[in-house]
Protein backbone atom coordinates (compact mmCIF):
# COMPACT_ATOMS: atom_id res chain seq x y z
CA UNK A 1 0.00 0.00 0.00
CA UNK A 2 1.34 3.43 -0.95
CA UNK A 3 -0.01 6.80 0.23
CA UNK A 4 1.03 9.80 -1.61
CA UNK A 5 2.59 12.83 0.61
CA UNK A 6 0.00 15.06 -1.25
CA UNK A 7 -2.54 13.36 0.23
CA UNK A 8 -1.78 14.08 3.76
CA UNK A 9 -1.86 17.44 6.06
CA UNK A 10 1.44 17.88 7.50
CA UNK A 11 3.72 20.28 8.74
CA UNK A 12 6.80 20.23 6.05
CA UNK A 13 9.32 22.05 8.88
CA UNK A 14 8.09 19.17 11.46
CA UNK A 15 10.31 15.97 11.59
CA UNK A 16 8.23 14.27 14.01
CA UNK A 17 4.90 12.75 13.39
CA UNK A 18 2.32 11.09 15.81
CA UNK A 19 1.97 7.56 14.59
CA UNK A 20 -0.02 4.55 15.79
CA UNK A 21 -1.21 1.02 14.03
CA UNK A 22 -2.95 -1.47 15.21
CA UNK A 23 -4.08 -5.14 14.24
CA UNK A 24 -7.72 -6.39 14.50
CA UNK A 25 -7.34 -10.60 14.98
CA UNK A 26 -11.12 -11.30 14.75
CA UNK A 27 -10.99 -15.02 15.63
CA UNK A 28 -9.46 -14.03 19.19
CA UNK A 29 -11.56 -10.63 19.42
CA UNK A 30 -8.04 -9.29 19.96
CA UNK A 31 -6.91 -5.99 18.75
CA UNK A 32 -3.49 -4.80 19.26
CA UNK A 33 -1.81 -1.68 18.94
CA UNK A 34 1.42 0.28 18.91
CA UNK A 35 -0.07 3.12 21.30
CA UNK A 36 -3.78 2.00 22.92
CA UNK A 37 -5.69 4.91 23.00
CA UNK A 38 -9.80 5.76 23.26
CA UNK A 39 -11.01 7.43 20.03
CA UNK A 40 -13.56 8.75 21.52
CA UNK A 41 -11.57 10.79 24.36
CA UNK A 42 -7.69 11.37 22.86
CA UNK A 43 -7.77 11.04 19.16
CA UNK A 44 -3.90 12.54 19.43
CA UNK A 45 -2.56 9.86 21.76
CA UNK A 46 -0.35 8.13 19.46
CA UNK A 47 3.49 7.26 19.34
CA UNK A 48 5.94 9.51 17.75
CA UNK A 49 8.32 8.62 14.84
CA UNK A 50 10.95 11.08 13.04
CA UNK A 51 13.00 11.75 10.21
CA UNK A 52 10.47 13.02 7.57
CA UNK A 53 12.39 16.04 5.89
CA UNK A 54 13.05 17.00 2.34
CA UNK A 55 9.13 15.96 1.88
CA UNK A 56 7.44 17.63 -1.16
CA UNK A 57 3.64 18.08 -0.27
CA UNK A 58 2.59 20.21 -2.90
CA UNK A 59 0.07 23.02 -2.62
CA UNK A 60 -2.37 21.68 -0.76
CA UNK A 61 -4.70 21.95 -3.82
CA UNK A 62 -7.23 19.02 -5.02
CA UNK A 63 -9.22 20.02 -8.10
CA UNK A 64 -12.02 16.75 -8.46
CA UNK A 65 -14.00 17.79 -11.45
CA UNK A 66 -17.31 15.64 -12.17
CA UNK A 67 -19.73 14.84 -15.27
CA UNK A 68 -23.01 12.99 -14.90
CA UNK A 69 -25.22 11.68 -17.21
CA UNK A 70 -28.28 10.21 -16.03
CA UNK A 71 -32.07 9.27 -17.22
CA UNK A 72 -35.02 8.81 -15.21
CA UNK A 73 -38.92 7.05 -16.17
CA UNK A 74 -41.88 7.54 -14.48
CA UNK A 75 -43.70 4.72 -15.11
CA UNK A 76 -46.91 6.11 -13.71
CA UNK A 77 -46.79 9.34 -15.85
CA UNK A 78 -44.80 8.03 -18.53
CA UNK A 79 -42.88 10.75 -18.36
CA UNK A 80 -39.15 10.44 -18.95
CA UNK A 81 -35.52 12.55 -18.72
CA UNK A 82 -32.13 12.63 -20.11
CA UNK A 83 -29.60 15.22 -18.20
CA UNK A 84 -25.79 16.01 -18.37
CA UNK A 85 -24.57 17.86 -15.67
CA UNK A 86 -20.77 19.26 -14.75
CA UNK A 87 -19.75 19.95 -11.19
CA UNK A 88 -16.34 20.64 -9.62
CA UNK A 89 -15.36 20.13 -5.84
CA UNK A 90 -12.23 22.46 -4.57
CA UNK A 91 -9.89 21.25 -1.78
CA UNK A 92 -7.63 23.48 -0.28
CA UNK A 93 -5.27 22.90 2.78
CA UNK A 94 -4.74 26.53 4.59
CA UNK A 95 -2.87 24.72 7.34
CA UNK A 96 -1.68 21.53 7.75
CA UNK A 97 -5.23 21.25 10.10
CA UNK A 98 -6.99 23.73 8.37
CA UNK A 99 -9.23 22.75 5.10
CA UNK A 100 -11.71 24.73 2.49
CA UNK A 101 -14.11 22.86 0.29
CA UNK A 102 -15.85 24.51 -2.55
CA UNK A 103 -18.57 22.93 -4.03
CA UNK A 104 -20.31 23.34 -7.35
CA UNK A 105 -23.32 22.23 -8.74
CA UNK A 106 -23.21 19.74 -6.18
CA UNK A 107 -23.81 15.69 -7.31
CA UNK A 108 -24.83 12.86 -4.76
CA UNK A 109 -25.90 10.45 -7.13
CA UNK A 110 -23.09 7.78 -6.03
CA UNK A 111 -24.76 8.23 -2.52
CA UNK A 112 -26.03 4.86 -0.70
CA UNK A 113 -29.17 4.87 -0.01
CA UNK A 114 -31.14 5.40 3.39
CA UNK A 115 -32.28 2.23 5.22
CA UNK A 116 -35.95 1.66 5.32
CA UNK A 117 -37.46 1.92 9.09
CA UNK A 118 -41.25 1.52 9.62
CA UNK A 119 -42.91 4.07 11.96
CA UNK A 120 -44.61 2.52 14.97
CA UNK A 121 -44.62 5.63 17.22
CA UNK A 122 -45.97 9.05 17.22
CA UNK A 123 -42.77 10.83 16.50
CA UNK A 124 -40.26 11.19 13.21
CA UNK A 125 -37.82 8.77 12.98
CA UNK A 126 -34.21 9.62 12.68
CA UNK A 127 -31.96 9.08 9.42
CA UNK A 128 -28.42 9.40 9.41
CA UNK A 129 -25.99 11.58 7.11
CA UNK A 130 -24.15 9.53 3.89
CA UNK A 131 -23.26 12.31 2.11
CA UNK A 132 -19.79 12.85 1.74
CA UNK A 133 -19.40 16.55 1.66
CA UNK A 134 -21.59 16.36 4.66
CA UNK A 135 -19.78 13.55 6.61
CA UNK A 136 -16.09 15.55 6.06
CA UNK A 137 -14.88 16.65 9.66
CA UNK A 138 -18.89 16.29 11.18
CA UNK A 139 -17.59 15.79 14.70
CA UNK A 140 -16.21 19.85 14.80
CA UNK A 141 -20.42 20.28 14.60
CA UNK A 142 -21.22 17.77 17.11
CA UNK A 143 -22.99 20.25 19.98
CA UNK A 144 -24.04 19.28 23.71
CA UNK A 145 -23.00 15.95 23.28
CA UNK A 146 -26.65 15.64 21.62
CA UNK A 147 -27.40 12.59 19.45
CA UNK A 148 -30.94 13.07 17.79
CA UNK A 149 -33.34 15.00 19.35
CA UNK A 150 -32.61 18.79 19.67
CA UNK A 151 -29.29 19.00 17.80
CA UNK A 152 -29.09 22.13 16.29
CA UNK A 153 -27.84 21.03 13.24
CA UNK A 154 -28.25 17.96 11.16
CA UNK A 155 -26.75 18.52 7.82
CA UNK A 156 -29.62 16.16 5.93
CA UNK A 157 -31.82 19.57 6.53
CA UNK A 158 -29.91 20.88 3.35
CA UNK A 159 -29.96 19.04 -0.01
CA UNK A 160 -32.82 16.84 0.75
CA UNK A 161 -36.89 17.35 1.15
CA UNK A 162 -39.15 16.53 4.14
CA UNK A 163 -40.17 13.44 1.86
CA UNK A 164 -36.60 13.09 0.87
CA UNK A 165 -36.40 14.37 -2.66
CA UNK A 166 -32.87 15.61 -3.78
CA UNK A 167 -33.22 19.53 -3.57
CA UNK A 168 -30.49 21.07 -6.19
CA UNK A 169 -27.04 23.08 -4.27
CA UNK A 170 -25.83 25.56 -6.62
CA UNK A 171 -22.87 26.45 -4.17
CA UNK A 172 -22.06 25.21 -1.17
CA UNK A 173 -18.36 26.47 0.75
CA UNK A 174 -17.05 24.60 4.22
CA UNK A 175 -14.09 25.51 6.51
CA UNK A 176 -13.37 23.02 8.54
CA UNK A 177 -10.31 21.92 11.39
CA UNK A 178 -8.22 22.81 13.84
CA UNK A 179 -6.06 26.19 14.98
CA UNK A 180 -4.30 25.47 18.36
CA UNK A 181 -7.16 24.94 20.80
CA UNK A 182 -9.49 26.15 18.30
CA UNK A 183 -11.75 23.75 16.66
CA UNK A 184 -13.80 25.55 13.79
CA UNK A 185 -16.43 24.80 11.54
CA UNK A 186 -17.84 27.07 8.88
CA UNK A 187 -20.73 26.00 6.21
CA UNK A 188 -22.62 27.94 3.81
CA UNK A 189 -24.86 26.30 1.21
CA UNK A 190 -26.85 28.34 -1.74
CA UNK A 191 -30.00 26.07 -2.47
CA UNK A 192 -32.16 26.28 -5.59
CA UNK A 193 -35.35 26.65 -5.53
CA UNK A 194 -38.53 23.50 -5.04
CA UNK A 195 -41.88 23.46 -5.22
CA UNK A 196 -42.71 26.12 -3.21
CA UNK A 197 -40.04 27.08 -1.69
CA UNK A 198 -37.67 29.80 -2.73
CA UNK A 199 -33.76 29.66 -3.36
CA UNK A 200 -31.93 30.60 0.11
CA UNK A 201 -28.87 30.33 1.72
CA UNK A 202 -28.04 28.42 4.66
CA UNK A 203 -24.97 29.07 7.57
CA UNK A 204 -23.50 26.99 10.05
CA UNK A 205 -20.98 28.35 12.13
CA UNK A 206 -19.29 26.49 15.19
CA UNK A 207 -15.87 27.11 17.14
CA UNK A 208 -14.74 25.40 20.44
CA UNK A 209 -11.91 25.72 22.63
CA UNK A 210 -10.18 22.59 24.18
CA UNK A 211 -9.78 23.71 27.73
CA UNK A 212 -8.51 22.35 31.16
CA UNK A 213 -7.13 18.86 29.80
CA UNK A 214 -9.96 16.96 28.22
CA UNK A 215 -12.66 19.52 28.01
CA UNK A 216 -14.12 22.01 25.60
CA UNK A 217 -16.40 24.97 25.60
CA UNK A 218 -18.31 26.32 22.56
CA UNK A 219 -20.59 28.62 20.34
CA UNK A 220 -22.81 27.31 17.22
CA UNK A 221 -25.09 29.95 14.97
CA UNK A 222 -27.16 28.84 12.38
CA UNK A 223 -28.90 30.73 9.74
CA UNK A 224 -31.45 30.07 7.01
CA UNK A 225 -34.70 27.54 6.54
CA UNK A 226 -34.13 25.64 3.17
CA UNK A 227 -38.10 23.90 4.05
CA UNK A 228 -39.48 27.23 4.06
CA UNK A 229 -39.58 30.85 2.99
CA UNK A 230 -39.62 32.44 6.84
CA UNK A 231 -36.42 33.37 8.26
CA UNK A 232 -35.31 31.47 11.30
CA UNK A 233 -31.85 31.76 13.23
CA UNK A 234 -30.14 29.80 16.18
CA UNK A 235 -27.59 30.25 18.66
CA UNK A 236 -25.93 27.88 21.05
CA UNK A 237 -23.43 27.34 23.98
CA UNK A 238 -22.11 24.22 25.43
CA UNK A 239 -19.52 22.84 27.86
CA UNK A 240 -18.14 19.60 27.72
CA UNK A 241 -16.29 18.03 30.39
CA UNK A 242 -13.98 14.88 30.30
CA UNK A 243 -11.50 13.62 32.90
CA UNK A 244 -10.28 10.04 32.14
CA UNK A 245 -7.36 10.69 34.97
CA UNK A 246 -9.57 9.42 37.95
CA UNK A 247 -7.92 6.84 40.58
CA UNK A 248 -8.58 3.40 38.86
CA UNK A 249 -8.98 4.42 35.63
CA UNK A 250 -12.29 5.60 35.66
CA UNK A 251 -13.69 8.43 33.64
CA UNK A 252 -16.06 11.36 34.69
CA UNK A 253 -18.05 13.21 31.72
CA UNK A 254 -20.80 15.56 31.68
CA UNK A 255 -22.21 18.10 29.43
CA UNK A 256 -24.43 21.40 29.72
CA UNK A 257 -25.88 23.52 26.92
CA UNK A 258 -28.55 26.04 25.64
CA UNK A 259 -29.67 26.97 22.58
CA UNK A 260 -32.32 29.83 21.25
CA UNK A 261 -33.79 29.88 18.32
CA UNK A 262 -35.40 32.93 16.43
CA UNK A 263 -38.27 32.33 14.07
CA UNK A 264 -40.63 35.01 11.99
CA UNK A 265 -44.05 35.51 13.45
CA UNK A 266 -43.10 33.27 16.42
CA UNK A 267 -43.58 35.28 19.62
CA UNK A 268 -43.53 31.94 22.20
CA UNK A 269 -40.67 30.42 24.23
CA UNK A 270 -37.99 29.15 21.57
CA UNK A 271 -35.42 28.37 24.27
CA UNK A 272 -33.86 24.75 24.95
CA UNK A 273 -31.68 23.32 27.37
CA UNK A 274 -29.49 20.35 29.01
CA UNK A 275 -27.21 19.23 31.67
CA UNK A 276 -25.90 15.55 31.80
CA UNK A 277 -23.18 13.96 33.90
CA UNK A 278 -21.94 10.44 33.50
CA UNK A 279 -19.91 7.83 34.19
CA UNK A 280 -19.18 5.89 31.30
CA UNK A 281 -16.51 3.13 32.83
CA UNK A 282 -16.43 0.19 30.42
CA UNK A 283 -15.97 -2.22 33.83
CA UNK A 284 -16.88 -2.04 36.88
CA UNK A 285 -20.14 0.35 37.99
CA UNK A 286 -21.18 2.98 35.55
CA UNK A 287 -23.95 5.92 35.59
CA UNK A 288 -25.61 8.71 34.52
CA UNK A 289 -28.35 11.27 34.95
CA UNK A 290 -29.45 14.02 32.45
CA UNK A 291 -32.09 16.41 32.34
CA UNK A 292 -33.17 18.62 28.96
CA UNK A 293 -36.20 21.03 28.35
CA UNK A 294 -37.44 21.80 24.41
CA UNK A 295 -40.07 24.58 24.92
CA UNK A 296 -42.87 24.37 22.81
CA UNK A 297 -41.77 26.93 19.97
CA UNK A 298 -38.17 25.88 19.74
CA UNK A 299 -37.19 25.15 15.94
CA UNK A 300 -34.01 24.72 14.94
CA UNK A 301 -34.83 24.92 11.59
CA UNK A 302 -31.34 23.38 10.02
CA UNK A 303 -31.19 20.48 13.13
CA UNK A 304 -33.97 17.98 14.41
CA UNK A 305 -36.30 18.32 16.86
CA UNK A 306 -39.27 15.34 17.15
CA UNK A 307 -40.21 16.19 20.44
CA UNK A 308 -41.04 19.55 21.66
CA UNK A 309 -42.85 20.88 24.64
CA UNK A 310 -41.16 18.72 26.96
CA UNK A 311 -38.30 17.78 30.46
CA UNK A 312 -36.74 14.55 29.58
CA UNK A 313 -35.21 13.16 33.01
CA UNK A 314 -33.05 10.41 32.19
CA UNK A 315 -31.31 8.00 35.46
CA UNK A 316 -28.98 4.77 34.43
CA UNK A 317 -26.96 2.47 36.25
CA UNK A 318 -24.86 -0.60 35.67
CA UNK A 319 -21.86 -2.45 36.14
CA UNK A 320 -19.72 -4.58 34.17
CA UNK A 321 -17.98 -7.67 34.77
CA UNK A 322 -14.82 -10.05 33.06
CA UNK A 323 -15.16 -12.60 35.04
CA UNK A 324 -12.23 -15.14 34.86
CA UNK A 325 -14.05 -18.06 33.00
CA UNK A 326 -13.43 -20.38 30.34
CA UNK A 327 -15.71 -18.80 27.48
CA UNK A 328 -17.42 -15.64 29.28
CA UNK A 329 -15.27 -12.54 28.09
CA UNK A 330 -17.78 -9.85 29.74
CA UNK A 331 -21.04 -9.76 31.80
CA UNK A 332 -23.34 -7.24 32.21
CA UNK A 333 -26.00 -5.85 34.00
CA UNK A 334 -28.10 -2.41 34.00
CA UNK A 335 -31.25 -0.70 34.66
CA UNK A 336 -32.82 2.74 33.02
CA UNK A 337 -35.13 5.04 33.67
CA UNK A 338 -36.57 7.91 31.16
CA UNK A 339 -39.51 10.40 31.53
CA UNK A 340 -41.13 13.03 29.30
CA UNK A 341 -43.10 15.68 31.36
CA UNK A 342 -45.22 17.99 29.27
CA UNK A 343 -44.59 21.36 30.24
CA UNK A 344 -48.33 22.22 29.74
CA UNK A 345 -48.52 19.94 32.88
CA UNK A 346 -48.89 15.87 32.85
CA UNK A 347 -46.94 12.90 31.41
CA UNK A 348 -46.20 12.36 27.69
CA UNK A 349 -44.23 9.07 28.13
CA UNK A 350 -42.09 7.24 30.73
CA UNK A 351 -40.19 3.95 30.70
CA UNK A 352 -38.31 1.67 32.88
CA UNK A 353 -35.68 -0.89 30.82
CA UNK A 354 -33.84 -3.36 33.12
CA UNK A 355 -31.35 -5.65 31.73
CA UNK A 356 -31.36 -8.76 33.52
CA UNK A 357 -28.41 -9.96 31.44
CA UNK A 358 -26.03 -8.73 28.80
CA UNK A 359 -22.82 -11.31 27.79
CA UNK A 360 -20.52 -11.69 25.60
CA UNK A 361 -18.61 -15.08 25.25
CA UNK A 362 -14.50 -14.69 24.52
CA UNK A 363 -15.13 -16.09 20.90
CA UNK A 364 -17.38 -12.61 20.65
CA UNK A 365 -20.68 -14.32 20.62
CA UNK A 366 -23.62 -11.66 22.59
CA UNK A 367 -26.53 -12.13 23.93
CA UNK A 368 -28.80 -10.29 26.20
CA UNK A 369 -32.27 -10.52 28.34
CA UNK A 370 -34.24 -7.57 29.08
CA UNK A 371 -37.47 -6.55 30.39
CA UNK A 372 -39.18 -2.87 30.04
CA UNK A 373 -42.36 -1.08 31.24
CA UNK A 374 -43.81 1.53 29.32
CA UNK A 375 -46.42 4.11 29.75
CA UNK A 376 -47.85 6.23 27.30
CA UNK A 377 -50.26 9.60 27.09
CA UNK A 378 -52.13 9.96 23.95
CA UNK A 379 -53.79 13.37 24.42
CA UNK A 380 -55.00 12.76 20.97
CA UNK A 381 -55.32 9.91 18.19
CA UNK A 382 -52.91 8.85 15.99
CA UNK A 383 -52.49 6.19 12.77
CA UNK A 384 -50.23 4.30 13.37
CA UNK A 385 -50.33 1.67 10.26
CA UNK A 386 -52.82 1.30 7.38
CA UNK A 387 -55.15 3.47 8.58
CA UNK A 388 -55.56 1.55 12.53
CA UNK A 389 -56.38 4.35 14.70
CA UNK A 390 -55.36 4.48 18.71
CA UNK A 391 -57.62 6.43 20.47
CA UNK A 392 -56.63 8.85 23.44
CA UNK A 393 -55.52 7.30 26.54
CA UNK A 394 -52.98 6.25 29.36
CA UNK A 395 -51.58 3.48 28.10
CA UNK A 396 -49.49 0.59 30.19
CA UNK A 397 -47.12 -1.21 28.35
CA UNK A 398 -45.39 -4.46 29.52
CA UNK A 399 -42.48 -6.28 27.40
CA UNK A 400 -39.80 -8.68 27.71
CA UNK A 401 -37.01 -9.37 25.05
CA UNK A 402 -33.83 -11.33 24.68
CA UNK A 403 -31.01 -10.92 21.45
CA UNK A 404 -28.54 -13.09 20.18
CA UNK A 405 -26.16 -12.63 17.92
CA UNK A 406 -23.02 -14.56 16.34
CA UNK A 407 -19.85 -13.13 16.03
CA UNK A 408 -18.62 -11.54 12.97
CA UNK A 409 -15.04 -13.29 12.55
CA UNK A 410 -17.24 -16.22 11.65
CA UNK A 411 -17.81 -16.68 7.71
CA UNK A 412 -21.49 -17.48 8.62
CA UNK A 413 -22.79 -14.56 11.56
CA UNK A 414 -26.31 -15.19 12.17
CA UNK A 415 -28.20 -13.16 14.51
CA UNK A 416 -31.83 -12.95 16.13
CA UNK A 417 -34.15 -11.01 18.62
CA UNK A 418 -37.87 -11.66 19.49
CA UNK A 419 -39.94 -9.84 21.93
CA UNK A 420 -43.60 -9.99 23.18
CA UNK A 421 -45.95 -7.73 25.39
CA UNK A 422 -48.79 -5.63 25.60
CA UNK A 423 -48.87 -2.32 23.05
CA UNK A 424 -51.44 0.42 23.63
CA UNK A 425 -54.57 -1.86 25.49
CA UNK A 426 -53.58 -4.94 22.58
CA UNK A 427 -50.43 -7.04 21.87
CA UNK A 428 -47.29 -7.47 20.65
CA UNK A 429 -45.34 -9.98 19.06
CA UNK A 430 -42.06 -8.24 16.99
CA UNK A 431 -38.65 -10.69 15.77
CA UNK A 432 -35.79 -9.66 14.15
CA UNK A 433 -33.88 -11.97 11.88
CA UNK A 434 -30.32 -11.23 10.27
CA UNK A 435 -27.73 -12.95 8.72
CA UNK A 436 -24.36 -12.47 7.34
CA UNK A 437 -21.80 -14.69 4.85
CA UNK A 438 -18.56 -13.60 4.11
CA UNK A 439 -17.04 -16.78 2.52
CA UNK A 440 -14.00 -14.95 1.29
CA UNK A 441 -12.58 -11.26 1.88
CA UNK A 442 -14.40 -10.42 -1.79
CA UNK A 443 -17.92 -11.31 -1.44
CA UNK A 444 -20.46 -10.19 1.42
CA UNK A 445 -24.13 -11.00 1.43
CA UNK A 446 -26.62 -10.32 3.99
CA UNK A 447 -30.39 -10.73 5.17
CA UNK A 448 -32.52 -8.91 7.26
CA UNK A 449 -36.18 -9.40 8.11
CA UNK A 450 -38.46 -7.82 10.45
CA UNK A 451 -41.72 -9.10 11.51
CA UNK A 452 -44.01 -7.33 13.88
CA UNK A 453 -47.35 -8.67 14.54
CA UNK A 454 -49.62 -6.34 16.48
CA UNK A 455 -53.64 -6.61 17.65
CA UNK A 456 -55.12 -3.51 19.20
CA UNK A 457 -58.78 -2.42 19.88
CA UNK A 458 -59.02 -0.62 16.50
CA UNK A 459 -57.52 -2.87 14.60
CA UNK A 460 -54.71 -6.28 13.54
CA UNK A 461 -51.89 -5.32 11.51
CA UNK A 462 -48.32 -7.19 10.55
CA UNK A 463 -45.34 -4.77 9.69
CA UNK A 464 -42.75 -6.47 7.55
CA UNK A 465 -39.51 -4.97 6.54
CA UNK A 466 -36.82 -6.97 4.51
CA UNK A 467 -33.26 -5.86 3.49
CA UNK A 468 -30.85 -7.72 1.13
CA UNK A 469 -27.57 -6.63 0.35
CA UNK A 470 -24.45 -7.45 -1.50
CA UNK A 471 -21.09 -6.60 -1.52
CA UNK A 472 -18.43 -7.85 -4.27
CA UNK A 473 -15.11 -6.59 -4.78
CA UNK A 474 -13.88 -8.23 -8.11
CA UNK A 475 -10.14 -6.75 -7.63
CA UNK A 476 -8.50 -3.47 -6.21
CA UNK A 477 -10.24 -1.69 -8.96
CA UNK A 478 -13.55 -3.44 -9.51
CA UNK A 479 -16.49 -3.29 -6.74
CA UNK A 480 -19.93 -4.04 -7.12
CA UNK A 481 -22.73 -3.08 -4.27
CA UNK A 482 -26.63 -4.02 -4.00
CA UNK A 483 -29.15 -3.45 -1.89
CA UNK A 484 -32.73 -4.29 -1.97
CA UNK A 485 -35.32 -3.17 0.26
CA UNK A 486 -38.67 -4.11 0.81
CA UNK A 487 -41.59 -3.11 3.73
CA UNK A 488 -45.34 -3.63 3.59
CA UNK A 489 -46.01 -0.35 4.47
CA UNK A 490 -45.75 1.37 1.32
CA UNK A 491 -45.96 -2.10 -0.22
CA UNK A 492 -43.03 -0.73 -2.62
CA UNK A 493 -39.32 -3.03 -3.53
CA UNK A 494 -36.60 -0.30 -4.14
CA UNK A 495 -33.25 -1.37 -5.52
CA UNK A 496 -30.33 0.26 -5.59
CA UNK A 497 -27.17 -0.99 -7.69
CA UNK A 498 -24.08 0.75 -7.59
CA UNK A 499 -21.13 -0.35 -9.87
CA UNK A 500 -17.49 1.05 -8.94
CA UNK A 501 -14.23 0.97 -11.29
CA UNK A 502 -10.80 2.98 -10.31
CA UNK A 503 -8.78 2.55 -12.96
CA UNK A 504 -6.43 4.79 -10.62
CA UNK A 505 -6.00 6.63 -7.80
CA UNK A 506 -7.89 10.02 -7.76
CA UNK A 507 -10.23 8.41 -10.83
CA UNK A 508 -13.53 6.72 -10.27
CA UNK A 509 -16.11 5.92 -12.84
CA UNK A 510 -20.05 5.16 -10.82
CA UNK A 511 -22.56 3.48 -12.56
CA UNK A 512 -25.52 3.85 -10.33
CA UNK A 513 -29.38 2.16 -10.80
CA UNK A 514 -32.12 2.55 -8.42
CA UNK A 515 -35.56 1.16 -9.27
CA UNK A 516 -39.15 0.89 -7.47
CA UNK A 517 -41.52 -1.66 -7.59
CA UNK A 518 -45.07 -1.87 -6.09
CA UNK A 519 -45.38 -5.15 -4.82
CA UNK A 520 -48.97 -6.43 -5.38
CA UNK A 521 -50.59 -9.13 -3.74
CA UNK A 522 -48.11 -10.27 -1.84
CA UNK A 523 -45.11 -10.63 -4.53
CA UNK A 524 -47.70 -11.86 -6.55
CA UNK A 525 -46.60 -9.40 -8.93
CA UNK A 526 -44.41 -6.38 -9.30
CA UNK A 527 -45.18 -3.17 -11.21
CA UNK A 528 -42.31 -0.59 -12.41
CA UNK A 529 -43.14 2.81 -10.11
CA UNK A 530 -39.37 4.49 -11.48
CA UNK A 531 -36.58 4.39 -12.55
CA UNK A 532 -33.09 6.57 -12.48
CA UNK A 533 -29.65 5.42 -13.98
CA UNK A 534 -26.65 7.65 -13.90
CA UNK A 535 -22.99 7.46 -14.73
CA UNK A 536 -20.93 9.32 -12.55
CA UNK A 537 -17.13 10.16 -13.74
CA UNK A 538 -14.31 12.20 -11.10
CA UNK A 539 -11.09 12.95 -11.83
CA UNK A 540 -8.84 14.62 -9.12
CA UNK A 541 -6.00 16.95 -10.00
CA UNK A 542 -3.49 17.40 -6.86
CA UNK A 543 -1.31 20.23 -7.13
Amino acid sequence: MAIPFKTLNFDPNNPDWGFTIERSIQRNQEEIAWVSFNRQVNPGATGTISGFTGLQQGRGLDIVPTVVASGSRDFETEVADTSMEPSVDIFYNFTPSLTGVLTLNTDFSATEVDDRQINLTRFNLFFPEKRDFFLQDVDIFSFGGLRRNGIPFFSRRIGLSRRGQPVDLDVGAKVTGRAGRWNVGLLGVALDEFQDVHSSNVFVGRVAANVLEESSVGLIVTGGDPRSNLDNSLMGADFRYRNTRLPGGRTLAGEAWYQKSNTEGVDGNETAWGIRMSAPNNTGLRGEFGFETFHDDFNPALGFVNRRGIERSEVSVGYTSRPTHRWIRELGHGVNYERFDLIAGGVESESWFLELVELETNSGDQGSIAIEREREVLLEEFDIFDDVIIPPGDYEIDQYSFELSGANDRALAPSFEYGKGEFFGGDRTEIGVSLDWRPNSRFFLGVEYEHNDIELAGGEFTAELIAVSTQIAFDVRWSWLNLIQYDNESESVGINSRLRWTPRAGQDLFVVLNHGFEAIGSFSALRSLESQLSVKYTHTFRF
